[in-house]
């Protein structure tokens, strides 16, 4: 048996992400092998690591591995696809080599500095687990801080939150972190008032969430503004440092910055020989395939794909029924049939602000906002998350998230900085050591 299941083409699948994960499975039952790659264990719900990043929950409520949730038909290989040779139809790994018959590659996008690669020490960006487990412990950290702080300068700038970019992430990132501050975190200190936390959301571009109409866009930014956000929009950040960030000559002190500006392709990408766009995704054919190849398909973010006139969005359900289309492509393909166009049913986008506060459009006509797109949004990512347990468990946080303004996953994980301050016993105020001229990201940071 096992000899046969050899001799059936194999299908290699780059990327155990929305896009991987349902082209594996609508290859199921399908005459061929099917091996999964990817550099972690575990299929991730990155619309919701903000609510990771924020403390509503925890990783395993959005995460699960990603040998359980494919037939035992898939193999599935812990390894880092670092190239592909097209000519002799192999992967390139960073510890050997897999060849194919048929290749999709779905590796998806990772953060964007536009050129600054050197911001990266200093503003997270928020792709990955690890990167909400360190944003998570850098905000409950910088409260922590600052109730030991004793000089009011230093307490300020640990209370100030940037966020760059006013995307659905940097909305979503800034709305929760205004809701920690103002309610979740309001009554837990003695020396400070967490409500009197600066969050900062900046946009380079004139409104926030941009891709949305005018209209939503205002309602967007009046709802971070009564939240307590300070937005800014036609605002560029010309410097990040230790120190905080730069728009021009202005800086702004602040020990946690959040980077939600941008996102460039994976650089598998780029060994395809292929047309790449600006942010190096590949121009790939209306059947998903990389043009002049019938073996190689290239979903999710990795992909630019027009229809209308205009770039499909890089969300979930565009890469779901890519990997699915992908899929019935490879099946039509060993048939001997010819491959079928794709076409995305974009059925609604929404971006969350606050509790119940959510603006989204459905079906590219309708538009609401407030508490019905909030219900929306929640319908939307419930039903998208994978595995009964993780909706059950997912909707009992969020129910008691939003009844008790309580958040459940508030956990500092990570060695602590070093910037403990001399306390002796029965003093309640602080007394600061000589100032070294650093800051205390500095320290923290080591």
């Amino acid at each position: 048996m096992t000899g046969l299941r050899e001799k059936l083409p194999h299908v290699v699948i780059l990327g155990g992400g929305f896009g991987g994960l349902y082209a594996a499975r609508a290859l199921r039952n399908a005459p061929v092998r099917v091996t999964v790659v990817d550099r972690q264990n575990h299929h991730l719900f990155q619309p919701l690591l903000y609510q990771v990043a924020t403390a509503t929950l925890s990783p395993g409520e959005i995460a699960s591995p990603i040998r359980g949730l494919l037939s035992r038909d898939s193999t599935v290989l812990l390894a880092e696809a670092t190239g592909v040779d097209v000519a002799n139809k192999r992967v390139l790994l960073a510890d050997g080599e897999l060849s194919y018959d048929y290749l999709v590659i779905a590796t998806g996008a990772t953060h964007s500095y536009f050129g600054h690669d050197e911001w990266a020490k200093y503003a997270l960006g928020l792709k990955t687990i690890d990167d909400a487990l360190e944003i998570r412990r850098r905000v409950l950290l910088a409260f922590e801080m600052a109730e030991r702080e004793p000089d009011p300068v230093r307490r300020r700038e640990l209370l100030t939150f940037v966020i760059i970019g006013a995307g659905p992430t940097g909305v979503e990132m800034a709305g929760a972190l205004a809701e920690i501050s103002r309610h979740t975190l309001a009554k837990d200190f003695h020396n400070i008032d967490p409500s009197q936390a600066r969050i900062l959301l900046l946009e380079g571009l004139p409104r926030v969430l941009p891709v949305y109409s005018e209209d939503l866009s205002e309602k967007a930014r009046r709802a971070l503004e009564k939240l307590g956000v300070e937005v800014r929009t036609n605002t560029r950040v010309t410097r990040i440092d230790e120190t905080g960030v730069y728009i021009g000559e202005e800086h702004i002190p602040a020990w946690s910055t959040i980077w939600a500006a941008g996102v460039a392709a994976s650089p598998v990408a780029r060994s395809l020989g292929s047309p790449l766009d600006r942010a190096g995704r590949v121009h790939v054919s209306p059947e998903l395939t990389v043009p002049g190849r019938q073996d190689v398909f290239v979903i999710g973010d990795l992909a630019h794909f027009v229809q209308d006139g205009n770039p499909i969005p890089g969300v979930a359900p565009a890469a779901i029924q890519q990997g699915k289309h992908a899929a019935r492509n490879i099946r039509r393909h060993l048939e001997g049939k010819p491959m079928e166009p794709f076409r995305y049913w974009d059925r609604g986008t929404y971006a969350v602000i606050g509790r119940g506060k959510a603006v989204g459009v459905a079906f590219q006509r309708f538009e609401s906002s407030g508490f019905s797109a909030w219900m929306a949004w929640l319908g939307i990512h419930i039903l998208f998350l994978i595995g009964f347990r993780s909706k059950l468990a997912v909707l009992l946080d969020w129910a008691y998230s939003y009844v008790a303004f309580k958040r459940s996953a508030r956990l500092i994980t990570g060695p602590l900085p070093e910037l403990v301050r001399p306390v002796k016993v029965g003093e309640g105020a602080l007394k600061s050591p000589p100032d070294t001229g650093s800051s205390p990201r500095d320290a923290a940071l080591g």
